[in-house]
Order: C-alpha cells, then sequence, then structure tokens
C-alpha cells in the first residue's frame, strides 16, 4: 500500500535520503521488531524505532519502574514509577507514532518461553543487563535463524555487534560461556553513565534499520566498543569458532 500524505510528511528526512526513499520506509512500515529488554538501552532503541515507523514493535520485560533506572531508562518518568515497564513503554511509543503497532510481553526470557516470544518477529534487539538472558537470546535466534543486535553497557563502557544468520560469528562463538553466577559485582554495584546505554541503544536501532531496508554495513562479524571516559571508539573484526556449540553445531549438521 502507498504511503499517505501524513507519512511522506513524517518519514520526509528518511525519504530523502537517496540510499533509503520510500522503499526503505515502506520496509520498515511492514516490518516486525521484538525489543528483549525496556530499560537502559532498550528506551532509546524503543523511542527511535517507534519513531522510525516500525510497523509492528515487541516489548518485552517483566520489571517493573523503580526511581533509581529514571537516570537512564529514558522511556520512563517519574510517574511510571511502580508501572510495568512494558506499559510505561506502550505510552510513550503511542505518543510518539501511534501508527505503530505494539505487541507487550510481560515475561522474563527463559527456556520454557522464549521459542514463542521470538517468533513471528524480524529482528531481535538484547537489550537485556545479564549474562543469562544474552547468551540465551543469542543461542535460541541462531537456532531459529533470527537476525539480532546485542547491546552491553558498564560503568564508562559499552558494545554492540550484529549476527545475521550464515553471516559470521554469534554472541557465543566471541564469548564463550557465561561467567560462573556471583563471580563478577553485580552491576547495579558498578553502576553506568546515563548517557552511554542511549549511545549504544541507539546504535542497536541504527542496526536493526540497516538489516530492514538492505542499507550500509552491518557490525555483523565486528564488535563495536566505546569508552566514554576517553572517548576512543574501536570496530574489531571477530573471528568465527568452527566449533561453537550453537552455530558450529548447525553449520556442522549441513543446516546453514
Amino acid at each position: 500500500m502507498p504511503l499517505t500524505d501524513k507519512q511522506l510528511e513524517r518519514y520526509s528526512r528518511h525519504i530523502n535520503v537517496h540510499e533509503f526513499g520510500v522503499e526503505g520506509q515502506e520496509k520498515l512500515i511492514n516490518s516486525k521488531v521484538l525489543v528483549i529488554g525496556t530499560g537502559a538501552l532498550g528506551s532509546p532503541a524503543i523511542m527511535y524505532l517507534a519513531a522510525a515507523g516500525i510497523g509492528t514493535l515487541g516489548l518485552c520485560d517483566a520489571d517493573t519502574v523503580d526511581f533509581s533506572n529514571l537516570q537512564r531508562q529514558i522511556i520512563h518518568h517519574t510517574a511510571d514509577v511502580g508501572k510495568l515497564k512494558t506499559s510505561s513503554a506502550l505510552e510513550k511509543v503511542n505518543a510518539i507514532n501511534p501508527e505503530v503497532k505494539v505487541n507487550i510481553h510481560n515475561a522474563l526470557v527463559n527456556d520454557a518461553n522464549i521459542d514463542g516470544i521470538i517468533s513471528g518477529y524480524d529482528f531481535v534487539l538484547d537489550c537485556t543487563d545479564n549474562f543469562e538472558a544474552k547468551f540465551l537470546i543469542n543461542d535460541e535466534c541462531v537456532r531459529n535463524n533470527k537476525p539480532f543486535c546485542h547491546g552491553a553497557v558498564i560503568r564508562f563502557s559499552g558494545q554492540a555487534m550484529t549476527y545475521v544468520p550464515g553471516k559470521g560469528p554469534c554472541y557465543r562463538c566471541v564469548f564463550g560461556e557465561p561467567p560462573k553466577k556471583d563471580s563478577l559485582p553485580a552491576n547495579r554495584s558498578l553502576g553506568v553513565l546515563g548517557p552511554l546505554p542511549g549511545i549504544i541503544g541507539s546504535l542497536q536501532a541504527l542496526e536493526c534499520i540497516k538489516y530492514l531496508t538492505g542499507t550500509g554495513e552491518l557490525l555483523v562479524g565486528r564488535i563495536f566498543t566505546l569508552d566514554g571516559l576517553t572517548m576512543q571508539s574501536k570496530v574489531r573484526v571477530l573471528p568465527l569458532n568452527e566449533d561453537c556449540p550453537v552455530c558450529g553445531t548447525l553449520r556442522q549438521a549441513g543446516q546453514r
């Protein structure tokens, strides 16, 4: 269906980008994106994806808004304290762009529910804050041939990488196994500078939009890192682990 006059006006700055155009915007409107984690990384990602005109946004989280979240989780406001984060985020998406359809998943991803949650989406954003969830998202996205973008932040440091089925290493290729429980300090004890997840979450939204529209070069087989203290950023090439127990197993089975 052709874009309406209001859509042509709303998305005119996208459409005016030569590499993007009307075709790129139509692809976004017909896309379905799942954001797992509606906190620090999810906040900017969700807002930019809503503003960009993603047709369907899935929001997955089981947490409620806490007063300590407000320093960095910018989709949530002071009046939202105590609300489900998904409900708070839904309100902001509706305010930004009422054309976006929103699916709510009030759950923490686990072995039992993740397949059902990620099915039906074209792209997944890992905006979680713990290793258990990150490895689970990676493993199930790989097994289900689902592209996704990983993001992480701590203190002054952030990173992001993108996985596309059959095109480069997965998260487990790079990081192996999750650290043993209680072997690392909790994120809350280390802290994070508020604007940093804004940068990384926005980068995740950008990677998602690029994938959906076939624009530019993705962080596939590469990882972006940022040191916010020195403003030094790097993009490092990542090797493929042929013995990866997830994507390596699929390759050996001839499924990729």
